[in-house]
């Protein structure tokens, strides 16, 4: 029986951790794809070597080009040129926007039924790039922005609550940028309202920290950008693909009428199983998080006709 098989494209930290992340859980054999002469197969190599010690037996190859990504189940693009101090995501905009292209269309030839996941920036215009390009139905192409984003309120949360993380619940929607909308009024910690916890004040803080928590890692490293948390916010929502999880995620989705969106991508509560994107969940938004989400993507709206795309 063949096992199944994800390729990751872009071996650099993110496409890396993501690879080891994936490893870590058996899931599936990993192609390393990067157009970096030696940097994918020496880094497929080493994840080889920890096999034995780390308890994982699936192979990870490494590639400078996509034969070997011949019939994967998942895909997952990292490739694009980092983000750097003072750099906003829109400026990667152009770019990466022909990277995604030209990755696509070699998706297109070696795995045309795979799922897509986008994680190169700007993400959610990036996402809708990868779709509209791809020809795919639009629940097999989306983004993984609100899993990472997700994963750094519940941190900023428990942390200020000071309990185990495991105890949040916390959900960011919207853009992944500047513009993503963490939902305060449903997070909770240990089943309680976050406004039970903490004080509004704290509320703010754990808010900005959540908003500006990409940008404080970037900062901190002075070069370069966040890699674990990104690598496995993708592991975990291939995990959902490959099991036909049917696992409710914050995912950037390509809308069609949910939310009162179309024409656009961007981070909404989705179901995530072997087909892509399930369904989009529509929760209850409040009048206000819903003006916000809407706002967030009107901003993804212009990246997208800034690439000709989009209604």
């Amino acid at each position: 029986m063949s096992r199944r098989k994800v390729t990751i494209v872009g071996a650099g930290q993110v496409g890396a951790t993501a690879a080891y992340s994936l490893a870590l859980k058996g899931l599936a054999d990993i192609v390393l794809i990067d157009v970096a002469e030696g940097i994918p197969q020496g880094k497929a190599l080493d994840m080889m070597h920890a096999r034995r010690v780390a308890g994982y037996d699936v192979s990870v190859a490494g590639s400078n080009g996509y034969d070997e990504a011949a019939g994967s189940d998942v895909v997952v693009i990292t490739a694009g040129l980092p983000r750097k101090p003072g750099m906003t995501r829109e400026d990667l905009l152009r770019v990466n926007g022909d990277i995604v292209r030209s990755v696509m269309a070699e998706v297109a030839r070696v795995a045309p039924d795979a799922v897509v996941i986008c994680v190169t920036n700007p993400l959610d215009v990036m996402t809708y790039l990868a779709w509209s390009v791809s020809g795919a139905p639009r629940g097999r192409v989306f983004g993984m922005g609100g899993v990472l984003d997700s994963a750094r309120f519940a941190h900023a949360i428990a942390e200020a609550a000071g309990v185990p993380v495991s105890q949040v619940d916390a959900t960011v929607i919207g853009a992944h940028g500047d513009t993503m909308v963490p939902l305060v009024r449903l997070a909770t910690v240990a089943g309680r309202p976050l406004a039970e916890v903490l004080l509004p004040a704290e509320v703010d803080e754990v808010v900005r920290k959540t908003v500006n928590g990409g940008a404080e890692v970037v900062a901190l490293l002075k070069s370069g950008s966040a890699f674990y948390a990104p690598g496995a916010s993708v592991a975990a929502m291939v995990e959902a693909v490959l099991e036909d999880a049917r696992r409710v995620m914050p995912t950037c989705a390509v809308l069609d009428g949910e939310y009162g969106l179309s024409g656009v991508s961007v981070g909404v509560p989705a179901v995530i199983g072997a087909e892509g994107v399930v369904a989009v969940e529509e929760w209850d938004l409040s009048a206000e998080e819903r003006a916000v989400l809407l706002a967030s993507a009107e901003g993804v709206r212009a990246g997208i006709a800034a690439l000709g795309l989009g209604e």
